[in-house]
């Protein structure tokens, strides 16, 4: 098994066992479930965010632990196969399998079961740009790039997030059009933004820009895509 060093706040959740609050030095984790299968503990990836932590592992399976599990802390098998990157925002979670699809949950993605994954990779409109490369969670919005270069965003747009006026557009939960020509996305747990590179080499930015972090110099103003 992979060592793996942990500190920081140990409330939400609670992943180290009689271990205090606040961890001020690394320690090394140490996973509740000692029956695991230790061919399933090769860690490929860790992804945290405000209400949980999931842990991708080689054989691309994963497992998560949630500040709503009981005061053991088990973890909780994802129910997923074939995984190849995960990721974990503020309020919401998804997952890329190595077939392309993406599984999210969240309330900003699913109102009705917001505890469910739901596959939001087959909501694209387009069937041909289903196929998804990469994801990027950010905070209650989750953003994919697809096989065709085009970057879809889902989720809240209360602070136009995913690049429209949110006067008109304040949620969606299916995936809506971005931009096309797209080479990557960057985002964050805590980004109410997303920046947004094309295949020039042009970097694009949209939403809350309240401390100037899209770099416009003009604070507590919300951007539509601009670059």
């Amino acid at each position: 098994m992979n060592d793996c060093l942990f500190w920081g706040e140990n409330e939400y959740p609670k992943l180290i066992k009689k271990q205090p609050f606040l961890i001020t030095k690394p320690i090394q984790f140490k996973f509740e479930n000692e029956n695991e299968n230790e061919n399933e503990k090769q860690i490929k990836q860790i992804s945290t965010g405000d209400n949980s932590t999931i842990f991708l592992f080689k054989n691309g399976k994963a497992i998560e632990y949630l500040n709503e599990n009981d005061s053991n802390q088990n973890p909780s098998k994802i129910q997923i196969e074939n995984i190849q990157k995960v990721t974990v925002g503020f309020r919401n979670e998804a997952i890329l399998t190595i077939e392309g699809n993406v599984f999210a949950k969240g309330r900003d993605i699913n109102s009705n079961n917001p505890n469910e994954f739901i596959n939001i990779s087959s909501l694209i409109e387009d069937t041909n740009d289903r196929i998804i490369q990469d994801i990027v969670s950010g905070n209650r919005s989750i953003y994919l790039l697809t096989s065709n270069q085009n970057a879809y965003g889902i989720g809240s747009n209360q602070f136009c997030q995913v690049g429209f006026d949110s006067k008109i557009l304040p949620k969606t939960e299916k995936p809506i059009l971005m931009m096309k020509n797209v080479s990557k996305i960057f985002s964050g747990i805590s980004s109410l933004h997303v920046f947004i590179l094309n295949s020039n080499q042009e970097l694009f930015v949209c939403g809350n820009n309240e401390y100037d972090q899209l770099g416009l110099g003009e604070s507590r103003k919300y951007e539509q895509i601009k670059n």
